[in-house]
């Protein structure tokens, strides 16, 4: 991983964690509340999420619908709709939940702010990590990221139609996509890195990871046949 400030703390969460209150295909570290899992074994779970990372706050959550939305997590009352949060206060937890898709950490160099988005297929093409960048207003030199645990290029089968949003609007994609027995796989790696790059971030980190191959360690969505758990990826200022 790329060196993010001291001040700066990022975390994935695992698949199971001992103490983890859910149970069967959300066994054991389940932290979403919109996938049927037992509401109880959730808020335990959050509980768990604080304590045993020591967290200086409980996270500000969103209500991720794949969009491109980025929001400032100082700024909100309650859950609102947006699939980027980012914060410029100290010991505000920015979070979000995956369970296949990519969980992307940004921080400026400085260590004065901090963001996290979902990204999605969708909300990739979308410009879900555009959005999330133009809220640190500043240069994308001036920027360091890591790419979170997420499926992989050749466990992520997609559709001609997905490709083709993808290639309509930067050709630059096209890198990012293989096909094997005529069938399309989507690199949410690559694709990130494209964005990123576009806007001159060179310190970028990650990206090797599998949700879908790797079940002892996370949830995937696609293995699981959507009855799936969601892993939370979180991002805060420590309190100096």
């Amino acid at each position: 991983m790329n060196v993010f400030p001291d001040n700066v703390k990022l975390l994935s969460t695992p698949r199971f964690l001992e103490g983890g209150s859910s149970k069967g295909s959300f066994g054991s570290f389940n932290l979403a509340l919109h996938v049927n899992d037992e509401k109880s074994a959730v808020f335990s779970n959050r509980s768990l999420l604080l304590k045993h990372y020591n967290l200086p706050s409980s996270p500000v959550w969103i209500n991720q619908t794949h969009s491109n939305l980025s929001i400032d997590a100082d700024s909100v009352s309650s859950i609102i709709d947006a699939d980027a949060i980012y914060s410029k206060k100290l010991g505000t937890v920015c979070g979000v939940l995956t369970a296949d898709c990519l969980p992307i950490f940004i921080s400026n160099k400085e260590g004065t702010t901090v963001g996290v988005a979902h990204a999605g297929w969708r909300g990739l093409v979308d410009g879900v990590i555009e959005s999330l960048i133009e809220s640190f207003d500043c240069n994308g030199e001036d920027l360091i990221v890591h790419l979170g645990p997420a499926i992989s290029k050749l466990s992520f089968e997609v559709g001609g139609e997905v490709k083709s949003q993808y290639l309509s609007k930067n050709k630059n994609f096209k890198s990012c996509f293989a096909n094997i027995n005529n069938k399309n796989y989507l690199d949410l790696y690559d694709a990130a890195r494209v964005v990123l790059k576009s806007f001159g971030v060179s310190s970028i980190s990650g990206g090797d990871r599998c949700t879908y191959k790797e079940s002892d360690h996370f949830f995937s969505y696609r293995r699981d046949g959507g009855q799936s758990g969601r892993m939370a990826h979180l991002i805060w200022i420590e309190n100096s």
